[in-house]
């Protein structure tokens, strides 16, 4: 059963020739191995990179899973601070295409921001940057990923996982809650990564809320960057009384 539709969501389709959503077990060693699926953080991320304000929280709603899986090793030599002529194995997904629903809710930690709290212009500004390619580069997990993002009407055409049944993943990375995003108490002014177990259903996987993972490890404190006009680094919507002009940060 699909996520009832926010009115603030937002539909598109992002592809690209690659993708490295990074299993975290294979990271320390420096080989890197892409997640089969996407994560909320990695689409999120995307998001972000379509446009993001410190007044708004992306929630990734569902992700559709377009093409089938496939995956590629290639031998990378990473930069070495140190000298050396390392070579690292990465194994990237190839040729990808997900269909995505997300929509944005008001950032609750960020009450010096009250007056940017306008629904319509947030919503029809993240339309525009959809149809526009996004405001910063798009990428698939990793910078080397770069992707493309385009509108579309999430379930419509033909999937390469349609009428499959379920496909269950396992333990995964969910994301990251950064302490400005914090919804529950014990996770407030702290870093946190949350883990979960996905589940595809006929190619589309509906995420949980990030206060809804059990499973979750506190990593550090974490402070709140502040912004406002006083910090010279957010001004949002200023209407001028008695006029007619107004300031977009």
């Amino acid at each position: 059963m699909s996520k009832p539709k926010h009115e603030n969501s937002v539909e598109f389709v992002v592809y690209g020739d690659h993708a490295l959503f990074s299993d975290i077990l294979t990271r320390p060693g420096s080989e890197k191995t892409s997640y089969r699926i996407p994560t909320f953080e990695a689409l999120k991320g995307i998001l972000h990179s379509i446009y993001w304000k410190p007044t708004i929280v992306w929630y990734v709603d569902s992700v559709r899973v377009m093409k089938k899986i496939s995956t590629e090793r290639k031998g990378i030599r990473p930069i070495g601070y140190s000298g050396g002529n390392d070579l690292c194995y990465y194994t990237y997904l190839t040729d990808v295409e997900y269909q995505v629903k997300a929509h944005f809710e008001w950032n609750d930690n960020r009450p010096e921001l009250m007056q940017d709290r306008n629904e319509n212009k947030h919503h029809n500004i993240a339309k525009r940057m959809i149809k526009a390619g996004g405001r910063r580069d798009v990428f698939l997990g990793t910078r080397e990923c770069v992707a493309y993002v385009e509108p579309c009407v999430f379930g419509e055409g033909e999937g390469a996982f349609d009428n499959t049944g379920e496909l269950p993943f396992g333990l995964m990375l969910h994301g990251i809650t950064y302490a400005d995003e914090a919804v529950l108490p014990e996770d407030k002014g702290l870093l946190t990564v949350r883990l979960w177990n996905p589940v595809m259903k006929d190619g589309v996987i509906e995420f949980i809320r990030p206060e809804e993972c059990t499973i979750k490890r506190h990593i550090r404190s974490m402070e709140i960057k502040p912004f406002g006009k006083e910090h010279k680094n957010f001004t949002g919507l200023e209407e001028f009384v008695g006029g007619d002009e107004f300031e977009l940060d």
